[in-house]
């Protein structure tokens, strides 16, 4: 009884703990803040549509294709040093096909839809310039360029056009030197690239070919002699696990650049910061008046077990809302809802149990021996019904083809999870450290039994 106890405690300081760390914002853990949706934290969003219907890559390079695609937008718009950008590749539709895919560009904060767009430009452009000087004064020059417009007139002045682009360029992968397994990046040109390939590559023999990639350098690899057939190897430098990350990285972006994969936009959504701090306000007073609603009932209808429900109840609140800003959960108008339906539906195993176990006081069984077979005739209810839930929600994630389905799914399935944790830990510690025993009349009648006033019997 006393390790029962003993374990309430330490569940109950847990709690406290994990609700400092949620809502205090002067303990070391507040760099870890709610992240909120657009729709919360107002903002723009832009829909663009990636046109793959003539890529003739298989499914799995194209995939590899619009991530990196993602990656680079996203890079983009750090750079605007826009707060919590979300950009993510989407299916269009339940049953999409690999060529119909659209680039989801959420920017927090940010209103003016000219300015969202003029972040995103067009699609990542590749092209292969000459080096007109030394690799010396490139450094110590670019060194000197402190602006991206700096950096452009820099490299106007030091590399010359070829008319070489991305699309010349078929593919790039990463291979291995079979004598020295040293990572190599080969390249893939198609007929009319390899012709303009082969006469830039027989007239620099010996000069350096620069690779850039929407105006940043990538890579300045030496021309040793004229390449024909359209297919080239980049070696040299790309020793160790270093190198292959170097060369797996140039790869991805010459890839990039390769793709001929037109975006266009063709959605915009603003929504206002008022909105979204209306929307805040709105649901947390909503999961407050839940909360208190659920309380209430638990008490009455339940008394002693329905406060300790409660208190569970306050543990599992504090469990979901750590992991909101621990993974972290964008939280979402519909991600609140669904986390303030699992509220409602995290009692569910509670009163399976209460109603368990005063059928099993019923059968005259003393109380602790009732909470304890309670508990065990619970647990298959318990267990079915919320990994059904689970189900429905790691669907609804996978095949949505909307932030805001995945979203309230997402937030769905932490509950549930949570909700069937807490079931099977706090709520059964905390009843387990009730001190009963066979003269335990009043609490029995707390637990929900009553009192037999002819016999003096106890009866639920």
């Amino acid at each position: 009884m006393i390790k029962r106890r003993f374990w309430a405690i330490v569940l109950i300081l847990v709690s406290f703990l994990i609700g400092y760390f949620v809502y205090s914002t002067e303990n070391p853990a507040s760099k870890f803040n709610f992240k909120l949706g657009l729709d919360l934290n107002g903002g723009t969003e832009l829909v663009y549509k990636a046109d793959l219907t003539k890529a003739t890559s298989t499914p799995a390079e194209i995939a590899s294709s619009m991530n990196v695609l993602r990656d680079v937008i996203e890079k983009r718009v750090n750079t605007f040093g826009v707060s919590e950008p979300v950009v993510r590749v989407e299916r269009i539709g339940f049953t999409g096909a690999e060529s119909e895919q659209q680039l989801i560009v959420e920017l927090p904060g940010v209103t003016d839809i000219e300015k969202a767009i003029a972040m995103i430009g067009a699609t990542p452009s590749l092209d292969f310039r000459l080096v007109s000087t030394t690799t010396d004064v490139i450094s110590a020059t670019m060194e000197k360029a402190s602006t991206t417009e700096e950096k452009q007139k820099v490299a106007d002045k030091m590399f010359a056009y070829t008319g070489l682009t991305g699309q010349f360029l078929k593919k790039s992968a990463l291979e291995f030197n079979q004598n020295t397994g040293e990572a190599m990046v080969s390249l893939q040109f198609n007929s009319e690239g390899s012709d303009l390939f082969a006469k830039i590559t027989k007239e620099n023999v010996g000069k350096q070919l620069a690779i850039f990639l929407d105006g940043d350098l990538k890579s300045m690899p030496n021309i040793k002699e004229e390449i024909r057939g359209g297919n080239a190897v980049i070696s040299g430098g790309f020793s160790g696990s270093a190198g292959i990350k170097e060369a797996r990285l140039l790869v991805d972006n010459l890839n990039l650049g390769a793709l001929p994969v037109p975006i266009q936009l063709i959605s915009t959504q603003t929504i206002g910061a008022s909105l979204g701090h209306d929307a805040v306000d709105a649901s947390t007073k909503a999961g407050m008046i839940a909360f208190v609603v659920i309380a209430i009932f638990l008490i009455l209808i339940y008394r002693l077990p329905g406060f300790l429900a409660v208190i569970a109840l306050i543990t599992y609140t504090a469990i979901n809302l750590a992991l909101f800003k621990l993974i972290p959960v964008t939280l979402t108008a519909a991600g609140i809802a669904a986390f303030i339906l699992s509220l409602g539906m995290a009692v569910d195993a509670n009163i399976l149990i209460f109603e368990r176990t005063k059928e099993e006081l019923k059968r005259g069984r003393e109380l602790g021996d009732a909470i304890n077979e309670g508990f065990h005739r619970a647990w298959s209810s318990i267990r079915d019904s919320n990994t059904s839930s689970m189900i429905t929600a790691i669907i609804l994630y996978m095949f949505s083809s909307t932030s805001v389905v995945k979203g309230f799914a997402l937030v769905f399935f932490i509950g549930v999870a949570v909700s069937m944790f807490t079931a099977i830990t706090a709520s059964r510690t905390l009843l387990l450290a009730i001190k009963h025993d066979k003269a335990g009349r009043i609490l029995t009648f707390l637990f929900g039994g009553k009192f037999n006033n002819n016999n003096n019997e106890l009866k639920s």
